[in-house]
């Protein structure tokens, strides 16, 4: 066996035994990354990340927020979960030639394993860490290693029942899958106000240092919304298996349907062969 073949084994092994990494390593989260790239650079604009600041990118995916926060001067790693999107975070860095300022491997945010304690000034999860298990061990990883007296994280999360576009999709994928084993906590509490200041507080930050507002990420895709879903349920781990899923109970039409209609419904671009979608999140901001 040579060594491509034994590092090829390895990843399947260790996805294996990690249901959250076999999740986002099953699809090209990349796929869907590209028709975010306008509102992730805007979301750094307006968190403020300057030149000489280090930046840790928490479930990074292959660099929405972590590559312009490199062009603006940052000194940025990302981790994630999923190996082939770290990969991907890595050939981007190089094209673009931030390989000095932005670096991205594999890593659990439940268990931030080498990184020091205060290492980073900010702290960065949009859309990633809130789908870490063990949400409370994810809250202390991030004020554990963000700069005391001084540093930030900022989480964008989504948020349960709200009525655009991935909150629906989640819930509505959710109808078509199995339940989760027990001990399962939904990612959408991290949506939830009043959870999310529960668990930085468990954390050791004091309750007036954690705030929380809604936001706005656009999702812009330069084909139909029939085109858009298609790519969510081709490579967006969730939809994938709910699709799985509803293959089997004979209802994968059925979810077509209901999705076909929530992307057609939500589309803002005024065309049928364009998409723009806006979705709205809880921006949080804890001071450490």
């Amino acid at each position: 066996m040579n060594s491509t073949m034994i590092a090829a084994a390895a990843t399947a092994a260790a996805a294996a035994t990690n249901p959250n990494q076999a999740l986002w390593e099953k699809g090209d989260f990349s796929r869907l990354a590209e028709t975010m790239r306008e509102s992730g650079d805007a979301l750094v604009e307006k968190i403020g990340i300057t030149t000489g600041l280090k930046v840790l990118d928490l479930g990074c995916g292959d660099g929405t927020t972590a590559i312009p926060a490199a062009e603006r001067g940052a000194d940025v790693l990302g981790v994630d979960i999923a190996r082939n999107l770290v990969a991907a975070g890595n050939r981007r860095a190089e094209v673009l030639g931030l390989t000095r300022r932005c670096r991205f491997r594999h890593g659990d945010a439940i268990r931030l394993d080498g990184i020091d304690d205060g290492a980073f000034d900010l702290v960065v999860s949009i859309f990633g860490a809130m789908f870490a298990p063990r949400p409370d061990d994810v809250a202390r990883e991030m004020v554990r290693v963000t700069r005391p007296g001084g540093g930030r994280i900022v989480m964008g999360n989504w948020i349960p029942n709200d009525p655009t576009l991935v909150a629906q999709i989640l819930k509505t994928c959710a109808a078509y899958t199995p339940p989760p084993p027990g001990g399962f906590v939904s990612p959408m509490l991290w949506g939830v106000e009043d959870r999310v200041k529960e668990r930085f507080v468990a954390a050791g930050v004091p309750p007036e240092n954690v705030s929380c507002a809604r936001d706005t990420f656009t999702f812009r895709y330069p084909h139909s919304p029939a085109d858009f879903l298609a790519t969510f349920r081709d490579f967006y781990g969730p939809t994938m298996n709910a699709f799985e899923a509803a293959a089997r109970s004979g209802r994968a039409g059925e979810l077509q349907d209901e999705l076909q209609a929530l992307f057609e419904g939500q589309n803002q671009s005024g065309r049928s062969d364009a998409t723009v979608i806006p979705a709205t999140f809880l921006l949080v901001t804890v001071a450490v």
